[in-house]
């Protein structure tokens, strides 16, 4: 017998269990970490066009310290600070600052951002996840956590507005 005939639907797993690497979920099942994401329950993602980038990053400007990660298949890269405010130029959003994170995105391969609020190793967990059209993420930023390992309440507030907003703003435009 085959692995994948013994190995749920992807939907009923992540509807059992949404806790989980979500590019190694991927792997397991031969698709995109966007198809992954997409299939979470409702209750744990929201889906925005890639056209909200630059609103989402400049909100986030205003979050405090946050968690970057790039996650490729050799390294998962985590840099902690603020998002510094970026500028279009050359092709790409540019974000300059004094701070850990920087860098330049192209944000025309952005096609949608995920606001994903789930388990994950055991724990809420509240991100942004950018992804291109092949359906992977870019890079994702996350809530951060405090001394006591909670989510910091005041960016949850800030990332549920934030997917309030967009999402009313995704829906009236259908």
């Amino acid at each position: 017998m085959s692995i994948s005939a013994i190995r749920p639907p992807l939907v009923e797993r992540l509807a059992q269990n949404a806790d989980g690497i979500l590019e190694k979920i991927a792997h397991e099942y031969g698709v995109s970490t966007f198809e992954v994401v997409s299939t979470l329950p409702a209750e744990h993602r929201t889906i925005v066009p890639g056209s909200s980038f630059e609103e989402i990053l400049r909100a986030v400007t205003e979050w405090g310290e946050v968690l970057c990660i790039v996650h490729t298949p050799d390294i998962v890269l985590e840099c902690a600070g603020t998002i510094p405010v970026g500028s279009f130029a050359r092709g790409y959003f540019n974000l300059h600052g004094d701070g850990p994170i920087g860098g330049h995105i192209k944000t025309e391969n952005c096609t949608h951002v995920a606001f994903v609020s789930r388990p994950f190793m055991g724990r809420p967990s509240r991100s942004l996840q950018f992804f291109n059209g092949a359906g992977e993420a870019m890079f994702k930023i996350f809530v951060r956590r405090n001394k006591d390992r909670q989510l910091i309440a005041a960016q949850v507030e800030r990332f549920e507005a934030l997917r309030q907003r967009l999402a009313g703003a995704a829906d009236s435009s259908e």
